[in-house]
Order: C-alpha cells, then structure tokens, then sequence
C-alpha cells in the first residue's frame, strides 16, 4: 500500500529552537543538541520504506541533511500545530496515500522498526498513536482524515494524548511503545551521546 511519511522540522536557528532547553543550557548548545537529533531523524527515516517528505516550519531549505534523492521538501501551513499536521495529512491523503504517517524531529529513541511497526499496525486499525512520556504524542498514523484530532489542543501540555484519544473512542486505534522525547535536560541528561554538548559542574 502507497505510504507516506511526514517529517515535522523546526528550521534549526539559533534561538529558535528547543527553547526550554536553551534556558537550561544556552541558545548554542541547544541548536547543537537539535542538530544532532535532526541528524538522528534523518538518518532512521531513510530507511524506512515509505515515500518521505520533510515539512519544514519557517522556509525550505535545499541544501542541507534531508538530501532530495531521500525526501521530498514542503513547507508547514497553518497557525498552530493542530492546524499544520491537519493540512499536510489532507495534503498527503489527497494525493493518494493510503496511509501517512507523522513523526517528530527530537526523540533519540526513535528508529525505524518502530515506524515500520506502526505502518503495519496501519492494516488493522483506523490509527495509531505512539505515546510520548510527556503526555503528548511522538508518531500519528491514519488511513483517513480525523479533523477532530487537531482541534482544541493545549499543545505542547500532557493533556494532548489523552484528548486525542478521547476523540477517537469509537475509532480502532493502535498504541506503540512509550518514548521520550527531549524538550528540557531532564529529557536528556541520561544520554551519554548528548554530553558532548554541556558541561556540568556536579
């Protein structure tokens, strides 16, 4: 079956990016640290086996890691989260998918097994959703469109998983494992392969 699969990416600026972080650890060493997850993303998403688009938030950006003999670039519309991920599924299912899904750009825990898994659990279930510890949710998978889902949100809070279920109670949806993903230190401070971007002094 035709699968798309959509990549949600800040433009990585300094300043603009994990700002939570940046208040922990300064506005460089967080571009740093979402370089190197953006990295990590780009590189488990190749290998998936699925057409692949990048949607980036500010401006396309042609020369950079999502390389275009890998992924298509498109550009986020809409005002808020909710309305953004609404249109580029829209967008994606009107072109013919018979399943997209949507991935965030900050989760080292993220591979491609666990996209692939999410792609077959596509074949039995109208959705499938992989819970982030923090109450939201890191991949979003359909068949069709569910616009309730990206209405009414507090987006960014631990109460937009459990709002999204509630609007798909008589849907069948499938549950991934829990992962983590990294918007403040205490997100991150247990992976050693992110050290090399702070110094603690404890």
């Amino acid at each position: 079956m035709k699968t798309a699969l959509i990549i949600f990416t800040r433009n990585p600026e300094l300043g603009k990016c994990k700002t939570r972080l940046a208040k922990t650890l300064g506005d460089q060493s967080a571009l740093d640290i979402y370089k190197y997850l953006l990295q990590h993303t780009a590189n488990i998403s190749k290998e998936v086996k699925a057409d692949r688009y990048v949607f980036y938030s500010e401006n396309i950006n042609n020369d950079d890691i999502w390389s275009g003999a890998h992924f298509s670039k498109k550009l986020q519309k809409g005002n808020d989260l909710g309305e953004r991920m609404h249109n580029a599924f829209d967008e994606l299912l009107n072109l013919d998918y018979k399943k997209v899904i949507i991935i965030g750009s900050d989760l080292l825990d993220l591979d491609e097994q666990i996209i692939e898994e999410a792609i077959q659990k596509l074949d039995d279930n109208d959705v499938v959703l992989g819970p982030a510890e923090d109450g939201g949710y890191y991949l979003l998978g359909m068949k069709q469109l569910h616009p309730a889902i990206f209405k009414n949100k507090a987006w960014g809070t631990e109460t937009v998983r459990e709002d999204t279920m509630s609007d798909l109670k008589n849907k069948a949806v499938s549950l991934l494992k829990p992962l983590n993903d990294i918007d403040t230190f205490d997100d991150m401070k247990h992976y050693n392969q992110l050290k090399q971007f702070y110094t603690t002094h404890d």
